[in-house]
């Protein structure tokens, strides 16, 4: 399962991730955010161990989300080594999330 990440443990968590960390920003209600969701259980089982995947609620932290200026949900975005890299495009299709986030994993090791 896909675990949530709050404002206050986002920088300390992406910091020390080993892995680059892919975050969905989504809200409760919204039905491209659980058809995404599911979507990264199937990459977080093929990738794994290569690949930290996150999802923090838009509803209930705000800090995060501001600072990226997410303007549409389900948004997602890539971090690597504590810096933001990248926002994913393809939403909703595992092949075409993985196909932008192949590069980076590749670098991470």
């Amino acid at each position: 399962m896909i675990s949530n990440i709050e404002d206050r443990e986002f920088d300390g968590i992406i910091e020390k991730s080993t892995v680059p960390v892919l975050v969905e920003f989504w809200q409760p209600g919204c039905g491209h955010c659980q058809a995404l969701l599911r979507e990264l259980e199937k990459i977080r089982e093929e990738v794994g161990e290569h690949l930290l995947i996150l999802k923090m609620n838009v509803q209930e932290n705000f800090l995060i989300p501001g600072e990226l200026e997410i303007q549409s949900l389900p948004t997602l975005a890539l971090f690597l080594n504590g810096e933001f890299k990248q926002f994913i495009g393809g939403v909703g299709k595992k092949e075409l999330i993985l196909e932008q986030i192949f590069p980076w994993l590749e670098d991470s090791h």
